[in-house]
């Protein structure tokens, strides 16, 4: 793409005229030299028409697979490939100002991670935290956010330790992310390789994370949990098992931050239980608290769960086709009346009509081109 038709495309993307709820949209993506991603991406979407653009580059990156909006909607984060205070190249976090005219980004600073393999990013509710998942080294850090977005140097850092079951995949620990819980109170680490969600108590002050008392709470061994997503209510925790293709419903105790299990379920069809070579990738929770969608890679289909806000417990209502490969994070928007699945194999993006009644999912016909899709987040315009 020349140079100018990258401002043609951009000039369209800005002066669409589009009626009602409007949203930025971005893409987290792998950039390799094979599916020729280039960075992050955006594209305009519409709630009252279904309208998704196709995507343009908002920023070039090395491999910003995940992304976190700050609250204030000006900054945006990335983890994957940053220069080191030597010049040599390692991971981190980048942060960027968000342009929302264009939805361009511009680059502030970027801060490096002790691990190795970042892989997940998220910023806390008051947007004074940013945490980093290392899945390579299994490790997690924090950083301090500043008043004008930038990043400070990483503030915590914890290396952890042990084993799982599966000695192929947990033989050590891999870190794969880390969420906050509805008061801010705490951080949740999922940990693939131990078989853990690791508990940590937040300080907005310093950027700093310290173990929490519980330290931590155990999923189905052999699982490997992946990512987690709070019910609306705060009374429960969803946690994808990436290995076990299980969804395990936890009890927040948010006095003490602790987790209680309440239940595991699978996320396949019955007919496909038991199938190798299957993974799990995201949990999202709709914001009525009455359903929960789970990604299944390779499956390559979305599970959708009705869930019991009385009891957090989970009945399986459909497996729906993803309409390609390997899906990775799946996104509702706010509204919660579309559901946007990115395809990392099949380098696009699908998108779906939630039914407001049942919760489950009708792909739309729109598929959108992402090179080494990934994660997608939405960013209201108005």
């Amino acid at each position: 793409m020349t140079r100018s038709s990258i401002a043609f495309a951009f000039a369209a993307l800005t002066t669409t005229a589009i009626a009602g709820e409007n949203f930025l949209v971005y893409f987290g993506t792998s950039t390799t030299a094979k599916n020729g991603s280039k960075g992050i991406y955006v594209a305009r979407f519409n709630t009252a028409t279904g309208e998704l653009t196709q995507p343009q580059l908002a920023a070039e990156a090395g491999n910003p697979g995940f992304l976190a909006i700050h609250p204030t909607k000006k900054y945006l984060y990335a983890c994957g490939d940053v220069v080191k205070a030597d010049g040599k190249k390692g991971g981190g976090l980048s942060s960027f100002g968000i342009h929302k005219d264009t939805g361009k980004l511009t680059l502030i600073n970027q801060s490096a991670t002790s691990g190795v393999g970042p892989c997940h990013v998220s910023v806390d509710k008051t947007g004074s935290v940013a945490t980093i998942s290392n899945y390579g080294s299994g490790s997690i850090g924090s950083y301090a956010i500043q008043a004008d977005g930038s990043l400070s140097p990483e503030a915590s850092f914890f290396q952890h330790e042990g084993s799982g079951a599966d000695p192929k995949r947990q033989a050590g620990p891999h870190a794969h992310s880390v969420n906050f819980s509805p008061d801010n109170r705490y951080a949740y680490a999922c940990d693939l390789g131990l078989d853990k969600v690791l508990i940590y108590k937040v300080d907005t002050a310093s950027g700093k994370l310290t173990p929490n008392e519980p330290p931590f709470a155990k999923t189905p061994a052999g699982g490997g949990p992946r990512h987690l997503a709070f019910h609306p209510s705060g009374k429960y925790v969803y946690v994808n098992n990436e290995m076990a293709m299980t969804e395990t419903v936890f009890a927040y105790d948010a006095a003490t931050g602790g987790l209680t299990e309440i239940e595991t379920v699978s996320t396949l069809p019955e007919a496909d239980r038991g199938m190798k070579g299957l993974s799990t990738a995201e949990t999202v929770v709709h914001p009525n608290g009455r359903v929960v969608y789970v990604s299944n890679r390779t499956h390559d289909t979305v599970a959708v769960f009705a869930c019991d806000p009385a009891t957090g417990k989970l009945t399986l209502l459909q497996n729906v086709p993803v309409e390609g490969k390997i899906p990775r994070n799946i996104c509702l928007d706010p509204t919660g009346k579309w559901l946007v699945a990115a395809h990392q194999d099949s380098a696009t993006a699908a998108l779906f009509k939630v039914d407001q009644d049942s919760g489950k999912l009708t792909f739309t016909g729109t598929k959108v081109d992402v090179p080494g899709s990934i994660c997608v987040r939405f960013l209201a315009l108005d």
